[in-house]
């Protein structure tokens, strides 16, 4: 199946902006999502909601000597280098989202106790931004403060393309906040905007995805060892 990684890296904004415009192809390389990264829960007009040169950058590789040829030779690949990433092995998939509909929906049993990473992309229906927004926002706040993550982002590339990474301490823990199993007030925000999704759906396509986390690689605003057994 092959591996994935999750890579944050600030770039000049003249190569930043040029990878979000025509994301490059590379042997080995399957798909390739080029965001720009967005603070969770920053307002709705803010420089926080989209920083170009801070890319974020999701991607699915046949094995791993491809990534680390990636790193290695391509342009974006050196200045991503430069920044912090993560490798993965996919274990399941909720919904669906074309380029990565032919993942299965499980490739086996998650361990309740051990880290995990969630990843989340979504194609918008650019009508229903401001339902989103209204719902989204104290979602991503809760995510953003949830004492189980150790990092939660989100990132963006225009016009309809969104995506959340999140580092989470153990699958029950996440697994605890996407069914509001956690106390206090903020317990079911998820949960509700779940439902409200499941009213009048937000997107196009949408899927969730989680991985074990393999090996962590440099570091991210002064942070290594963000997977809690890493570093």
């Amino acid at each position: 199946m092959g591996i994935h990684s999750f890579h944050l890296a600030r770039l000049p904004l003249r190569e930043a902006a040029g990878a979000l415009l025509r994301p490059p192809s590379a042997p080995g390389l399957r798909h390739l999502e080029v965001l720009a990264g967005m603070r969770l829960g920053a307002p709705v007009v803010s420089p926080h909601r989209m920083q170009v040169r801070r890319l974020a950058v999701f991607a699915e590789w046949a094995d791993e000597a491809a990534l680390e040829d990636f790193l290695a030779q391509a342009p974006l690949g050196r200045g991503l280098g430069r920044g912090w990433h993560v490798r993965l092995e996919f274990r399941r998939r909720w919904g669906a989202v074309r380029e990565l509909a032919h993942l299965p929906a499980e490739t086996g049993r998650t361990d309740p106790a051990e880290p995990v990473v969630a990843v989340t992309l979504a194609r918008m229906r650019l009508p229903e931004l401001p339902r989103f927004l209204r719902w989204g926002r104290p979602v991503e706040r809760q995510v953003r403060d949830h004492p189980e993550t150790t990092l939660a982002l989100a990132a963006v590339r225009p016009p309809r393309t969104v995506a959340t990474f999140s580092v989470w301490t153990s699958a029950r823990a996440m697994t605890g906040m996407v069914f509001g199993r956690d106390d206090g007030d903020a317990a079911r925000l998820h949960d509700a905007a779940m439902a409200e999704r499941e009213r009048r759906d937000f997107h196009h396509e949408f899927t969730t995805l989680r991985f074990r986390p393999l090996s962590e690689h440099g570091s991210w605003e002064g942070r290594s060892g963000i997977v809690p057994w890493a570093g």
